[in-house]
């Protein structure tokens, strides 16, 4: 039998769909099917990305002639090119030709949306057209995404299995190093992580962040992850003396998030967040803001308040923070709700099977 040849397609260096992109990558090759990926060279430094068995193209997220030149080169002789976001699908599909129908077929993992209004929505909507109609099948990560995709024009719109790596081995929650090191042990300890980015909702953390300056310890807040915005929050932290600290890039965010008392998602968009789901895993106690596929990812394992809406953030948390009751509730709730979700190996048996149907039709 002839091996399956596969192209992976990443536009950016997300850390949800990078981390997605290796779990499918190391269980396609368990399975004999060859795999080039195609990514920002960095990706391939990224921690628990698959080193051996895989050729990796390195290219860069601009879709000048040498980024599409390098894509068409790495695509050749492909049966399946498999694109993990909609900028990744359109420039694939530039990359293919100028077919409508991309040959081989394009396959699109969609993992979320950004949120985009004015001119930039409006372009965001043209090429999430575009990646959806070039593309035979999309997957996409939450039932909001599957009738975004149908709305845009695509032939085959699916809810996607899409599953993370699980942590191994998980940190034992009562390791109090992270919380000694952040000089949290006399007081509450709240997660927070995600690229300092607008969407993600820190400008309701930092406003709710105010109200929780009362006389005793404010529980500390502890963000994980970098971005444009780092100059300007650390600007506002310091000129309000908020209970925030950044902490930039952290290789053990696991054993941080063990160690927390409550895990906070206040981002606007959210498709199947890798922070929720590290925390419901832990069973440490989550408040997230009730967006896109949020809702449908948690269920009823954790505390859902409006997107934007800092007060009902600066409610949440201490009132969950004061009721031991309600957060022993959640830290069992959260486990169960795991292994509700798509686990790696039904991940890539879904993936196959269209790799399989698009091979048939061929």
């Amino acid at each position: 039998m002839t091996q399956l040849r596969t192209v992976h397609v990443l536009g950016g260096e997300g850390t949800g769909s990078g981390a997605h992109l290796g779990s499918l990558a190391t269980g396609l090759l368990a399975r004999g099917v060859r795999v080039t990926v195609c990514a920002p060279a960095q990706l391939r430094r990224a921690p628990g990305f698959p080193a051996a068995g895989i050729r990796f193209v390195p290219v860069p997220r601009r879709s000048d002639p040498l980024s599409l030149a390098a894509l068409r080169s790495a695509c050749a002789g492909a049966d399946v090119v498999h694109a993990h976001d909609p900028h990744a699908a359109v420039r694939a599909a530039l990359a293919l030709g100028p077919r409508r129908v991309p040959d081989p077929p394009l396959v699109l993992t969609w993992h979320g949306r950004p949120p985009a209004d004015g001119l930039r929505g409006r372009a965001l909507r043209l090429l999430e057209t575009r990646a959806v109609r070039a593309s035979a099948v999309v997957l996409a990560a939450s039932t909001e995404l599957v009738d975004r995709a149908r709305h845009r024009g695509a032939r085959d719109a699916r809810l996607g299995a899409v599953a993370l790596p699980v942590p191994r081995p998980e940190p034992a929650p009562a390791d109090a190093k992270p919380r000694a090191e952040l000089g949290a042990m006399d007081r509450a300890l709240v997660v927070v992580a995600g690229p300092l980015e607008p969407h993600q909702g820190y400008d309701t953390l930092l406003r709710a962040a105010r109200r929780w300056r009362k006389p005793g310890p404010a529980p500390l807040i502890a963000v994980v992850g970098e971005g444009r915005h780092r100059a300007a929050l650390q600007r506002w932290i310091d000129a309000e003396r908020l209970p925030v600290r950044l902490l930039g890039r952290r290789d053990d965010l696991p054993a941080l998030m063990a160690s927390a008392d409550l895990a906070v998602l206040p981002g606007r968009w959210e498709g199947r967040s890798p922070l929720a789901q590290q925390a419901l895993r832990l069973g440490v106690p989550l408040v997230a803001a009730a967006v896109d596929g949020v809702p449908e990812l948690v269920g009823e394992a954790a505390e859902l308040v409006p997107y934007g809406d800092a007060g009902a953030l600066a409610a949440a948390v201490p009132a969950l923070l004061g009721d031991p009751d309600r957060r022993a509730a959640l830290a069992a709730a959260g486990p169960l709700r795991a292994r509700r979700w798509p686990t790696e190996d039904q991940t890539v048996a879904q993936v196959l099977g269209v790799y399989d149907e698009l091979a048939a039709r061929a």
